[in-house]
């Protein structure tokens, strides 16, 4: 997922099977894709069985394929996202703890600027919960160049830091929990669905949601036999 990232909605899995491998493909190095963090990451892999990886993403419900004009490209399920900016946002506190330790005083905190909302909150959480008031000059640059709402939500963590009581870690351990249970992912299983024509029961077994899925179709809303019929898949 973390590969996936850097070509949501612009690439498809040709393209994230390449970076994962660590290919030097013209399109990869011209959108400098070997930047990612997990370049490479299955080097030594064949591109078939990193594909064969990526379908199991998709299949367990991590990553899913939609259609962009007519382009099957990659996205995360709420799912993925879910575990994505958890894993992103520790990314950035650790980013943050190597520059304390380095004595990095100026950095360009703008690189936070029009991310995703969710994620940038979710990430003023976790500074608030760590505590960590060596935090506070990198949240005092990044507040002088993000917007105003941003800025609020930065000074509200500042004041929270600076206070040095103790902040409760309930909301935390359920977040954990929550990205624990997503981790697991969905496993693939035959649905049972109701006929909206005829009212039958019929089951959406595992091969034909795949192959809904790849070929960006809605779920089925008639039987089999009320599609033979020339009603189509509405």
């Amino acid at each position: 997922m973390r590969a996936a990232d850097s070509i949501i909605a612009e690439g498809g899995k040709t393209l994230l099977a390449k970076i994962l491998k660590g290919s030097k493909d013209k399109k990869v190095l011209q959108l400098g894709l070997d930047k990612n963090p997990s370049y490479g990451f299955y080097k030594g892999v064949k591109l078939d069985d990193v594909l064969q990886k990526i379908e199991w993403m998709i299949d367990y419900r991590f990553l899913e394929i939609k259609y962009f004009r007519k382009l099957p490209l990659i996205t995360f399920t709420d799912l993925g996202w879910l575990i994505e900016r958890d894993q992103y946002t520790d990314e950035f506190i650790n980013e943050w703890r190597e520059w304390i330790r380095e004595g990095k005083q100026n950095p360009d905190m703008s690189y936070l600027k029009d991310r995703n909302r969710e994620m940038i909150l979710l990430l003023l959480d976790k500074v608030k919960e760590s505590g960590d008031q060596s935090f506070i000059p990198y949240l005092e640059l990044w507040a002088k160049v993000d917007y105003k709402k941003v800025k609020a939500e930065i000074q509200y963590t500042i004041d929270v830091l600076k206070s040095n009581e103790p902040v409760s870690h309930s909301l935390a351990e359920k977040r954990q929990d929550e990205v624990n249970e997503a981790l697991k992912g969905v496993i693939p299983h035959d649905i049972r669905m109701k006929c909206w024509s005829c009212t039958r029961r019929f089951t959406w077994t595992i091969g034909e949601q795949k192959f809904y899925r790849e070929k960006g179709l809605s779920y089925p809303k008639k039987c089999k036999i009320c599609r033979g019929k020339g009603f189509g898949y509405s």
